[in-house]
């Protein structure tokens, strides 16, 4: 093996972060390698994560491995001790060219993951499209000050902190003159935004800079957001620039008022309904998505219809369910724990409701005019992040005007628009 190939697990951050790393990598000349970057969200992540690493060091005997991200960050003895593993880096030294250089030197240190606690800044990188022309990324954020009871990512991003407003322009500005059509804003915790810069910065307030600033780009895009964190400014510029997409995927996790109690979350089950109505009141083309977490321990039947329920209260259509899974080191993992078959059964009901609420959606589409980025040459997103299928071919990275013909179940079927 004479290449460097990156194995990434969990979320969208991850990914951004392991093309940080393949670029100071391979700036360093760091190949015959493969990095690991392991999400720690559930303990099926980290298995996974370990069994990559096996698979990892039987297909390149010769290689060196590097494990790296949240898993790792948590608890890097673990992973130090895999006879399979050569080093493990932290969160932070992750994104550091100086890493990667040393590295490549015999005898470097095995294990460097500093005190993730520690840091105070998040450096920004430019990312490109992910291997693609369809769309690009810009970190404005990273780390967590909230504590709910069934997380483990404040112990391996560290406490929240924001990349400059002026370097998130700088980027986005950089990205829309390389062509780029579509910017998504991504970090930890988004709404977060800005609290620990000087003035009174807020998520609205920089969404609000980059669509001013940089009028050239079509079209802006949010990661997931914690919707009871939500600015002013940021209700604002979602009910008046048509830039900025009207899908959002909302950090909801349970639609029963005691268990989001019990996951020390920071609003009640009517605060997201009356989120979604407003926002759909001001947006109505507005789509949501939602996390939500099946089988959160002293979950009773009627709490979980509860969250069950919701997806119909809060016009859900795009569900990411987790079934729970006990962190070490956390409040959850020391309550009343629900049988892991009753956790699956719930998980596969809720993943069932999300099926049916997709198929409605992709339903009431049919007819529409539709503007879709296109990811490559037959299949793209419309603005409100539907799956959609072109029937003719198109280059990645354009926007292509179609007529909605129909649909499979999972995706739009659509005609490019006379």
């Amino acid at each position: 093996m004479s290449e460097l190939e990156i194995i990434t697990f969990g979320c969208r951050l991850n990914a951004y972060e392991s093309e940080v790393m393949r670029e100071q990598a391979s700036a360093a000349g760091l190949s015959s390698a493969v990095i690991v970057n392991t999400c720690a969200v559930t303990a099926e992540a980290v298995r996974q994560a370990r069994q990559a690493i096996r698979r990892a060091r039987r297909e390149h005997p010769d290689a060196k491995i590097i494990v790296t991200g949240c898993a790792a960050q948590i608890d890097p003895n673990r992973f130090a001790a895999m006879g399979e593993v050569d080093h493990v880096i932290g969160n932070q030294e992750k994104l550091e060219a100086k890493t990667f250089a040393g590295l490549g030197i015999e005898g470097s240190e095995r294990v460097r993951v500093n005190d993730i606690m520690s840091v105070t800044e998040t450096a920004s990188h430019l990312i490109e499209g992910f291997g693609t022309r369809a769309r690009a990324y810009v970190q404005i954020q990273n780390g967590c000050d909230h504590r709910c009871t069934f997380c483990v990512i404040p112990f391996g991003r560290g406490p929240s902190r924001s990349v400059p407003a002026g370097e998130v322009v700088a980027q986005a500005r950089r990205l829309a003159e390389k062509g780029y059509a579509e910017i998504v804003l991504t970090g930890v915790d988004i709404t977060a935004y800005g609290r620990d810069l000087p003035g009174e910065m807020t998520l609205g307030r920089l969404v609000r800079s980059v669509l001013k600033l940089v009028p050239e780009l079509p079209r802006l895009r949010l990661s997931s957001i914690d919707s009871v964190e939500a600015d002013p400014a940021l209700l604002a510029a979602i009910a008046e620039e048509e830039r900025l997409m009207p899908h959002l995927h909302l950090s909801l996790q349970s639609g029963d008022d005691l268990t989001l109690k019990r996951m020390k979350r920071r609003h009640a089950r009517a605060d997201s309904v009356s989120f979604c109505e407003d926002v759909r009141r001001a947006r109505p083309d507005m789509v949501f998505g939602a996390d939500l977490i099946a089988g959160f321990p002293t979950e009773t039947d009627s709490m979980f219809r509860n969250s069950l329920s919701l997806v119909d209260d809060c016009g859900l259509t795009f569900l990411h369910v987790f079934p729970y899974s006990a962190r070490e080191g956390t409040l959850a993992a020391r309550m009343p724990q629900i049988h892991g078959a009753v956790i699956a059964r719930r998980a596969s009901e809720l993943r069932e409701k999300g099926v049916t609420a997709l198929k409605q959606h992709l339903q009431g589409a049919k007819g529409s005019r539709i503007q879709v980025l296109m990811e490559n040459e037959r299949h793209g997103r419309s603005a409100d992040f539907t799956p959609v299928r072109i029937e003719a071919e198109t280059g990645a990275g354009a926007l292509v005007e179609a007529i909605v013909a129909g649909d499979d179940g999972a995706a739009l079927i659509a005609t490019v628009a006379p």
